[in-house]
């Protein structure tokens, strides 16, 4: 609740993510080791593969359509109509396609919204979805009538052969931040923490990227550090007032160590168990997307409100959000009353359900083809099933469009 007594928060929250999926099996069996690794080791048990016409932009553009597809029908607004309600979009990605526009302007023009409205991509590792989401959150503040549309979609990409090849994957959220929101009111108190350092990175003509993943792992430790003792020294919350965690997820097993690692900075008496429920819902869907770099902890949130049995209304999570480089923070926000009414659940199990399943072959000839591509214009096949597809490279100009299922959201 900000000074003036307004609540504002996450109103709709969606979900979309690749056509086709790579069982972590069949890497595990092409490589000669334990499936097991992978399935207990890191947590981790498929991960999405784009189609050839598939990019953070067709993600992103399919996650939102749903948000503006849901306020077109609220506000009656004739279908092909350029909708004017959002006046702000903020694409978060690390994954970005192009070094100038931003990947929100490609969404913007899919989605048929009006000309009056800003957009802007926003880039720091994994963290710059929680910083598109507290930009929206001032927006919002300054004026209540303002609905921001913010974007996560990101592709992680690895050398083939490498260790951080079975931490792969493409997903996508979407939220609207508004006044009164119906799913998370979030909370004024935040923590940061800052440090300039080398444990992930993608250099400029590499479309994969390069991480010193021991290195990563402790950073990402010593940040949440850093950043629950500034949270708390603001005046935020101690844990035992915080019911569900929801952890940035290279990998779902990195987040169940976080949530270890917190427990014992501040001497918490709950046991492997009890400590295990605070995350596990949390896990459910990264598990089967992979890492979705800029949205993995909001796709992390989706799974909490989806798949936690327990009644979420009125309780605190505390979401940490970190990018490597490196930037972090700690939050936290309170679930609405009704929160249920406005999840999709159906449609996101069917999402991860309906995809189909690729053979490694399959999957290494597309991983190849990305760097196969670059500098040249190009078409690509039409194969993926969504409503919006990357058409190719014409005049060095990236080309989007509409499957013959799509429309304006």
């Amino acid at each position: 609740m900000t000074a003036t007594g307004m609540r504002v928060g996450i109103h709709d929250l969606a979900f979309a993510t690749t056509h086709q999926v790579l069982d972590l099996r069949t890497l595990a069996e092409h490589q000669g080791i334990d499936v097991n690794k992978y399935y207990i080791g890191i947590g981790q048990t498929e991960m999405s593969v784009p189609c050839a016409d598939e990019d953070i932009v067709t993600m992103g553009a399919e996650a939102a359509a749903q948000i503006v597809a849901r306020l077109r029908a609220e506000q009656q607004a004739e279908d092909g109509q350029a909708f004017d309600g959002i006046r702000t979009l903020l694409f978060a990605t690390e994954s970005g396609v192009d070094q100038s526009k931003s990947a929100g302007v490609f969404v913007h023009s899919l989605l048929g919204l009006g000309e009056h409205c800003r957009v802007v991509e926003l880039k720091q590792a994994c963290y710059s979805a929680t910083a598109a989401l507290q930009f929206a959150l001032g927006i919002v503040a300054r004026d209540e009538s303002e609905k921001v549309l913010v974007i996560a979609s990101d592709v992680a990409r690895y050398a083939l052969d490498s260790s951080g090849e079975p931490t792969q994957g493409a997903a996508a959220v979407a939220f609207l931040v508004t006044a009164d929101p119906a799913l998370i009111e979030i909370e004024p108190v935040s923590g940061l923490h800052t440090d300039d350092i080398d444990d992930f990175w993608r250099p400029n003509h590499l479309s994969t990227a390069l991480v010193d993943g021991k290195y990563s792992l402790a950073a990402y430790l010593r940040a949440l550090e850093g950043a629950w003792t500034e949270y708390r020294s603001r005046g935020g919350v101690d844990f035992e007032a915080i019911d569900r965690f929801c952890y940035h997820q290279p990998f779902t097993k990195m987040a169940v160590k976080a949530h270890d690692k917190l427990s014992a900075l501040v001497g918490s008496p709950l046991d492997k168990d009890q400590r295990r429920a605070q995350v596990a819902a949390s896990l459910e869907l990264n598990r089967r997307t992979g890492n979705s770099y800029t949205a993995s902890i909001y796709v992390g949130l989706l799974s909490l409100l989806e798949r936690d049995d327990a009644d979420l209304a009125g309780r605190r999570i505390g979401f940490f959000s970190y990018g490597s480089g490196s930037v972090s923070e700690f939050f936290t926000g309170v679930v609405r009353p009704g929160y249920r009414d406005v999840l999709r659940t159906a449609a996101d199990e069917r999402a991860l359900d309906d995809r189909t399943a690729i053979d490694h072959a399959r999957y290494r000839a597309l991983h190849e083809g990305i760097d196969a591509a670059q500098g040249s214009d190009y078409e690509t096949a039409a194969e993926t099933p969504g409503p919006f597809r990357f058409a190719g490279v014409s005049a060095q100009v990236r080309r989007y469009a509409r499957t013959a299922g799509g429309s304006p959201a």
